[in-house]
């Protein structure tokens, strides 16, 4: 597949959406234009929009979004869009484009991010050998592996963030009675979402017969950064520790040995509060396959834009991306 250039590369998530233009497959993005997903009542209207903002009109769209895909149709998982590729190539005439879930993007994205763009978390630098392996907490939580073959990337997207999630250590036993269910169950995205933050911060002060102050993820976190000796700090390092918990058991499922990144738009606020031995320590307590645990390493993305990235890559040199274009091209 080729891409007519320039390209609209498009971040929809469930509250932000994102865009970039590449003007042809050598040139650099353009700076990113955000607006509010629940500003406008689907893609196309929301590119319209930002259309003057860009240098130049776009002949083709790469885009992702937070949901599965269906027939070339996206529903969004935490927003009312649905996502019909066909439909926005119509309607803005563009010659054609490709559709992608947001994570399977992520995943894309791991060759073409930036070492600059990342914090290492733990001893152990990245190597290329391997699987891979990215999750992020937002609105929602991603969780998407890429696995290299022939000199070819392969994107296996996945739905794990719905898998059940129960308590392991003394401490996760006595907050579970006190979290609030998402749809009727505790699952890994209730959990360490954006609003599981909050969650695990009001179970913690539940559990031990204190009223909770906030119910904002977004106040949690500003009371936890002004008092790291606070309540608020002790439940964002809980729920730091849930991560690494969560992440290293996506790495044995994996069998990620070429690491974990982590990305989204929450971790990157609360990470003055991340405690790297102890997230280590979550993420590695994998008995019996804790030596796995142990060699696989572990980096946090610091920039909430990283996947306009890997998209641009893919429209540079789709031959190299092992994609079902057939399933996910716009015509």
């Amino acid at each position: 597949m080729a891409f007519d250039f320039p390209v609209l590369v498009c971040d929809i998530g469930g509250t932000n959406a994102r865009f970039s233009l590449k003007r042809d497959a050598r040139a650099e993005l353009s700076e990113p234009v955000h607006v509010r997903t629940h500003d406008y009542p689907g893609l196309a209207e929301a590119i319209e929009a930002i259309l003057p903002q860009l240098a130049e009109r776009p002949r083709a769209a790469i885009a992702c979004g937070a949901g599965p895909i269906v027939e070339n149709r996206l529903k969004l998982t935490n927003a009312p869009w649905v996502i019909d590729g066909r439909e926005v190539a119509q309607k803005l005439k563009f010659g054609g484009g490709l559709l992608l879930n947001d994570f399977e993007a992520q995943a894309l994205s791991l060759p073409a991010i930036p070492d600059a763009w990342t914090r290492q978390i733990g001893p152990l630098g990245f190597a290329s050998a391997g699987p891979r392996v990215i999750l992020g907490p937002g609105t929602g939580l991603g969780v998407a592996a890429l696995i290299e073959a022939s000199g070819r990337f392969t994107p296996v997207s996945s739905e794990l963030c719905h898998i059940g999630f129960g308590p392991e250590s003394d401490e996760e036993a006595a907050i579970w009675p006190h979290l609030e269910r998402a749809h009727g169950r505790i699952t890994t995205e209730s959990v360490a979402c954006g609003a599981g933050l909050a969650r695990v911060y009001r179970a913690r002060l539940l559990a031990r017969g204190a009223t909770p102050e906030f119910d904002d993820p977004a106040d949690v976190t500003t009371a936890a950064l002004a008092d790291p000796g606070g309540e608020a700090a002790e439940g964002v390092r809980l729920y730091w520790r849930i991560i690494g918990r969560l992440a290293g058991d996506v790495a044995i499922a994996f069998v990620a040995r070429g690491g974990v990144t982590l990305a989204g738009g929450v971790l990157p606020r609360i990470v003055d509060l991340l405690d790297e031995q102890a997230f280590r320590a979550a993420f590695e307590r994998k008995a019996p396959v804790d030596g796995l645990a142990r060699a696989i390493p572990t980096r946090l993305v610091m920039r909430a834009d990283s996947v306009l990235i890997g998209m641009a890559a893919i429209a540079a040199e789709p031959e190299r991306y092992a994609i079902d274009y057939e399933g996910r091209a716009w015509v």
